[in-house]
């Protein structure tokens, strides 16, 4: 008999009120084990407040989420140890070094000290920060502070790793080295689950696509189901026939007007 494959991220009627607005009207989902998720939509569709509710940043959600069987209400900490979060915005203790605040990580995660420290100097070596290695974060550009964020998410080997737009502020060879590192962290294993508005990005490194608008999830399967169904040849043009209102104007005609 076939073994049945469980989901390693799995929401069930997952419901998020911000200031007693809405956001998250009952999203169910189920990822599993390896898998590259892209998870978009438009501004305030709940991408962000659905990532770190995986993470077990957000306690006060109606509904269950489970990662690796555990829940994220019950066994928040527990989770954490098995989740990398790589946000789009972070604060970081500008003071401190890229090392100083990497072993500060890792020694949240119980890494050794050896074992943090090749991380560290291998990881920020690949993404180009050998020279600012010991150098206070203060001074940084948003594309070094976000190569800090990356090495932040991946210091202990998570097996899953949660990215909330991961590239930004980072130059186009970075890209390309991230892009390929969740592809090869997918084929070893790993799960990704990738928020972005970068839609050729998404389109090429994603296994599923779960598009969600106004709370709820519009559409989920991989990007040639949702273009065979859409009749549409690019993840852009799905983007915008399913979250664009059929009675708004053209929006760029209208902007265009307004100058004239």
């Amino acid at each position: 008999m076939e073994q049945k494959i469980e989901p390693i991220i799995e929401l069930n009627q997952v419901v998020k009120h911000y200031s007693g607005k809405q956001v998250l009207k009952g999203i169910s989902l189920k990822v599993y084990p390896g898998e590259v998720i892209g998870y978009i939509g438009p501004n305030g569709a709940g991408k962000s407040t659905t990532a770190k509710i995986i993470c077990g940043m957000l306690n006060n959600f109606e509904g269950e989420v489970w990662v690796k069987g555990m829940s994220v209400k019950m066994q928040p900490l527990e989770v954490k140890r098995i989740i990398g979060y790589i946000p789009e915005l972070a604060d970081l203790y500008e003071v401190l070094t890229p090392f100083e605040y990497l072993t500060f990580m890792a020694d949240l995660y119980d890494l050794d000290r050896k074992t943090s420290a090749k991380r560290i100097e291998s990881i920020l070596s690949a993404l180009g920060l050998t020279t600012h290695l010991h150098q206070r974060m203060e001074t940084f550009s948003k594309g070094m502070r976000q190569k800090v964020l990356i090495a932040a998410g991946i210091i202990h080997n998570p097996e899953v790793l949660i990215m909330d737009e991961p590239l930004s502020g980072l130059d186009a060879n970075s890209i390309i080295l991230v892009k390929n590192l969740i592809t090869q962290m997918a084929s070893k294993g790993k799960t990704i689950f990738y928020s972005s508005h970068m839609m050729d990005v998404v389109e090429k490194i994603s296994d599923r696509i779960i598009l969600i608008n106004n709370g709820v999830v519009a559409a989920d399967g991989t990007f040639e189901q949702l273009a065979s169904l859409s009749h549409l040849t690019s993840l852009e043009s799905i983007f915008t026939s399913l979250t664009v209102q059929e009675q708004q104007t053209d929006p760029v005609a209208a902007i265009l007007d307004a100058l004239e």
